[in-house]
């Protein structure tokens, strides 16, 4: 007898439709023991795919993707939806150089309708879908897949409103696992958890189930509701689901995630509405997986690890992750200053602020996946004479970028911005990748752009920008330090580099962690007979004039960052020299004008010729002209 899994013979999700209700729960087992031996080698985001299987099995069992249009929000959800339409011989490559995405891709598959990686945009997406529909008379089904915490996110409120208010055909399918990365916070998630528990849901729960069953009066009430009035039965039986009902969109009892049978009920009870409809699903983050279960936060994403323990298969590194670096230096900095307060949104383990929020609880806000309301907060609290700390990936406060630039910059208020995973991350590849920040933050007026080297200058960083008037952004990278010395923190000069090596034929201008690569390059150009000056610029603005004048006398000035050479600290050096009238010969080398996709940050670098012998061979290029 063959031994040959269901998920073996998965080519496409039509395939799905000749399966029945047992069959799929096999099929959702295989796919759960997949994941979790690939993500093993691989790393990945295990928790959250996990829980949501049952829901991408039931839903691709009743739809016609790609016709039917499914849009994830977020995409840390997806590894099954990339199992069964069509990826499985190509899955041990997830999150892989040159393999597949860890997020929904539309140039990786048809059936991935929307580049998903940051949180809350799946409905304005799909609304997008939905009025397409109703503008070119079609009838395919758009249904937007969502979590709990992303539908607190501002934008996702928005279409939430322009939905209901359009009265626009589609399914929104609530995964509610009270989980972002961190738990969720806020009044939504209350409100969430009150559905839950109230008595009349699990009543009414058991009512819709019985009726489901024989075929009663539920199907009939639903489409009754969408032809004829903009009041649903839940009206009566359960007011916490009035939030939505407000809006205009009909809002189904909850039922359990992980059950097949309810799934697939529901769905072909709420898929051929022809208004909007929210169907609220309640799974558990890392479901089948114990470990997961138990450190959904931990699992959220995960380096690779031992599936039977759980256990990190490298853990020796020997310098602490500059994340943490800046966690404890911050709470330092707080217990000399009561004015500091921290912010994050939802990111408090991500961004290393559990420690400040157990030794300093009333003076830490997590206001969940809400970046501008972040960025708004904390220029309400520096008006009230408070120094906030927004902490926030690089990737993420992007999101924000009209609150820094008005809220905070323009009336000159004492915020400080904390970039976690500024540069290449890595294996989430370019949604996550912190590339943009150096740009956008130097544009900004009265902004200050700090570049830690290492995990030394960070803490020196954050102490400077602490004690600075106005906005300053810190940026550092993902990652372990290099163990350098953690010795008290020194006020850095504004706008002053650091020569860290002489050199008089080549001066290489190097930011951040790049001034490491730029010694390594010193280094093999020395063997060459070259002479090369490394300067730790340490701020992208403001830019220290007098190096830059000083490095025109020698024979090429480089500069290297890890950021997007359009509108980056590159050119800001050549904007300076063209100020001060210094012309020379000039390399700006840094992210180019592409998105990079995933893989090992040494992979990428090489790819873009920005690792050490990339670096060298393009010098002595521009040398030989």
């Amino acid at each position: 007898m063959s031994s040959k899994r269901i998920l073996d013979m998965i080519h496409s999700p039509a395939d799905l439709h000749l399966l029945d209700i047992d069959e799929l729960g096999i099929l959702a087992q295989e796919i759960r023991d997949e994941i979790i031996e690939v993500t093993s080698n691989n790393g990945g985001h295990v928790a959250s795919s996990l829980g949501a299987v049952e829901i991408i099995l039931a839903l691709h069992s009743l739809i016609d993707a790609p016709k039917d249009k499914v849009v994830f929000d977020v995409g840390h959800q997806s590894y099954a939806h990339k199992l069964v339409t069509g990826r499985v011989e190509d899955f041990e490559t997830l999150r892989l150089f040159g393999g597949l995405s860890g997020f929904p891709r539309p140039s990786e598959s048809p059936y991935d309708s929307h580049p998903s990686g940051h949180a809350s945009d799946s409905l304005s997406v799909a609304s997008g879908f939905a009025k397409a529909r109703l503008l070119n008379g079609t009838d395919e089904k758009i249904v937007a897949i969502i979590g709990d915490a992303a539908l607190a996110g501002g934008m996702a409120f928005e279409a939430l409103n322009y939905i209901g208010s359009q009265q626009l055909p589609m399914v929104i399918i609530l995964n509610d696992n009270e989980m972002s990365i961190s738990r969720n916070v806020g009044a939504l998630m209350k409100h969430l958890g009150n559905i839950r528990a109230t008595r009349q849901y699990r009543t009414f729960r058991e009512n819709v189930q019985e009726q489901l069953e024989s075929g009663g009066w539920v199907s009939n009430a639903f489409a009754e509701f969408g032809k004829r009035t903009k009041e649903s039965f839940k009206q009566m039986i359960i007011p916490q689901a009035m939030l939505y009902e407000q809006l205009g969109i009909v809002c189904t009892p909850p039922i359990d995630g992980h059950d097949l049978h309810e799934l697939h009920d529901m769905l072909e009870m709420v898929l051929p509405m022809d208004v909007p409809v929210l169907m609220h699903v309640v799974t558990k983050k890392g479901a089948g997986y114990s470990f997961a279960e138990n450190d959904p936060e931990r699992f959220h994403g995960i380096a690779p690890y031992d599936p039977a323990t759980a256990q990190l298969k490298r853990t020796d590194f020997a310098a602490p992750t500059f994340t943490e670096v800046f966690g404890n230096a911050l709470c330092e900095e707080a217990e000399r200053d009561e004015r500091i307060v921290a912010i994050t949104a939802a990111m408090a383990g991500g961004t290393g602020l559990k420690g400040f929020a157990e030794r300093f609880p009333d003076r830490f806000i997590d206001v969940g996946i809400a970046e501008e309301h972040a960025v708004g907060m904390a220029c309400g609290l520096a008006s009230a004479g408070k120094k906030p700390v927004v902490a926030l990936y690089s990737t993420f406060a992007q999101r924000a970028f009209d609150q820094i630039a008005i809220d905070v910059a323009l009336p000159d208020l004492d915020v400080v911005f904390a970039l976690d995973r500024a540069g290449l991350v890595g294996d989430d590849g370019p949604t996550h990748h912190g590339v943009f920040d150096i740009a956008y933050m130097r544009m900004i007026p009265q902004m200050r752009v700090i570049t830690p080297s290492n995990e030394k200058m960070l803490v020196d960083a954050l102490k400077t920008a602490l004690a600075l008037k106005g906005p300053v952004s810190v940026r550092y990278p993902r990652g372990h330090g290099y163990g350098v010395a953690l010795d008290d923190p020194s006020l850095l000069e504004v706008g002053v580099s650091r020569e860290v090596r002489q050199g008089d034929d080549i001066a290489i201008l190097a930011f951040g962690r790049m001034v490491n690569d730029a010694l390594a390059v010193a280094n093999e150009l020395e063997a060459d007979g070259l002479s090369v000056r490394v300067v730790d610029m340490i701020w992208a603005k403001p830019l220290d004039a007098e190096a830059i004048r000083r490095a025109c006398d020698t024979r090429l000035v480089v500069t290297i960052e890890e950021g997007v050479i359009s509108g980056g600290a590159g050119e800001g050096v050549l904007e300076v020299m063209q100020e001060i009238g210094s012309v020379c010969n000039a390399l700006t080398l840094g992210i180019p004008d592409r998105f990079i996709m995933q893989g090992s940050c040494p992979l990428l670098f090489k790819e873009m010729g920005l690792d050490v012998p990339s670096i060298s061979a393009r010098i002595r290029k521009e040398l030989s002209r």
